[in-house]
């Protein structure tokens, strides 16, 4: 008899993205004819860019021709995009970083998912509330959170760190020890982020403690205000204990080509029972050996495209189009009564939902009167509850279309 991982009966019945998509199939079952627009998911409606197909398609000629065939590339990635990442994203912000930091992947959602196999399972994590849903999913399939309290809408073992109206929607320190702090900033879900003088508080702490800050930047390119630091690595001693996580999908367009990087400095370090270190990057290092096989050659030329004059310059004109969705819908609320939160330095809007009204049943009442779905704030935690999240990846005609929706049917 095959016995299972009892730590996955600690999961919601369901991924709240796919809850969604079930709620919404069977309510297009029901009503065939709706016009649903969708504004709920991250996913992206731009194509890729002209220079990216263009690199895609010169690699796909070269891989068939047997001079220029590439067969297994480094699990960790080619050094042609290692170079380029460095080179943009990290040396225009002053940070130094080598060749064997920069960990190519397939999304940060499977790195932010997957990085936590290395820690053991006493260690005590924190996360923001509201959080993105896979933090806290990949801790309770590893064991690591206790069991769920459906009251309090948490699990017993996490210390969360809650984001609200009172503090700006940003987290407070930890008032005890944790060993694994994660951070979202651009935040996913609410839009928010940190200053400089704010973020350095966590870094300090960190490095106080000997904590581990499991940074998701994936939203940086977002980023429109000046002095919000792009990279934790900006932050004096964030290297000794930060781990960065960065994506292509939503900035370039890489939802359903999948190209990601994860960037581990050598000075961070874990410890064994015994109190010895351990070299976090090596380590992260014997699992994507161990597990992964790489990014195809295809995908990674695409990704070092992003980073030419043409690429730059055709990246920069998606990320404004959804920024400017962004400011349609911000307003947009604003204008029908919500109050709202992001949408300034990041793709996402955050919004209080009537009075009375829990975040679930605004779902159903937006899918059935207006015929647009966003997604619940519960879904992301207990203090999401009374909000609801919208994205700005849909088209121009259909976020134009949705809000004019929620000004005539959904006044707040």
């Amino acid at each position: 008899m095959a016995l299972m991982n009892e730590n996955y009966l600690r999961l919601p019945g369901s991924y709240l993205f796919s809850e969604i998509a079930r709620r919404v199939n069977q309510f297009k079952s029901e009503n065939p004819n709706a016009d649903i627009i969708r504004l709920g998911i991250g996913d992206v409606t731009r194509p890729l860019p002209p220079a990216v197909t263009e690199a895609m398609k010169k690699a796909v000629d070269e891989m068939g021709k047997a001079e220029t065939f590439r067969g297994y590339g480094p699990e960790q990635g080619y050094d042609f995009l290692i170079e380029k990442i460095i080179e943009n994203d990290y040396k225009t912000r002053g940070v130094d970083l080598s060749l064997d930091e920069v960990y190519v992947s397939d999304g940060a959602k499977s790195d932010t998912a997957n990085f936590q196999e290395i820690f053991g399972t006493g260690n005590i994590m924190a996360v923001t509330d509201p959080v993105y849903p896979v933090y806290v999913d990949s801790n309770v399939m590893a064991g690591r959170t206790g069991n769920f309290n459906g009251e309090k809408g948490q699990y017993e073992s996490i210390i969360y760190l809650p984001c609200t109206e009172e503090n700006g929607m940003k987290p407070s320190l930890p008032t005890t020890h944790v060993d694994m702090i994660y951070l979202c900033f651009p935040n996913n879900p609410t839009g928010m982020t940190l200053t400089k003088e704010e973020l350095k508080q966590w870094v300090d702490y960190a490095r106080e403690n000997k904590s581990i800050i499991l940074y998701d930047s994936a939203y940086e390119a977002f980023i429109r205000e000046e002095g919000v630091p792009r990279t934790i690595f900006e932050i004096e001693g964030a290297r000794e204990v930060a781990v960065e996580f960065r994506s292509f999908s939503k900035t370039a367009g890489f939802t359903g080509t999948r190209c990601a990087y994860t960037v581990v400095p050598k000075e961070v370090m874990v410890y064994d029972s015994e109190g010895k270190a351990h070299s976090l990057n090596k380590l992260w290092l014997r699992r994507q050996t161990t597990k992964f096989n790489g990014v195809s050659y295809p995908v990674q030329a695409a990704a070092a495209a992003i980073y030419t004059p043409e690429g730059k310059q055709q990246v920069k004109e998606t990320i404004d189009y959804y920024m400017e969705n962004a400011r349609i819908i911000r307003e947009g609320l604003a204008e029908a009564g919500y109050e709202v939160f992001g949408g300034i330095n990041a793709p996402y809007i955050w919004m209080k939902t009537p009075k009375n009204m829990g975040s679930w049943e605004f779902f159903d009442k937006l899918m059935k009167e207006a015929n647009v779905v966003g997604t619940p704030g519960a879904g992301f935690g207990a203090n999401g509850e009374g909000y609801f999240r919208l994205t700005a990846f849909g088209t121009r005609e259909n976020t134009v279309k949705a809000i004019e929706r929620i000004k005539t049917k959904m006044g707040s």
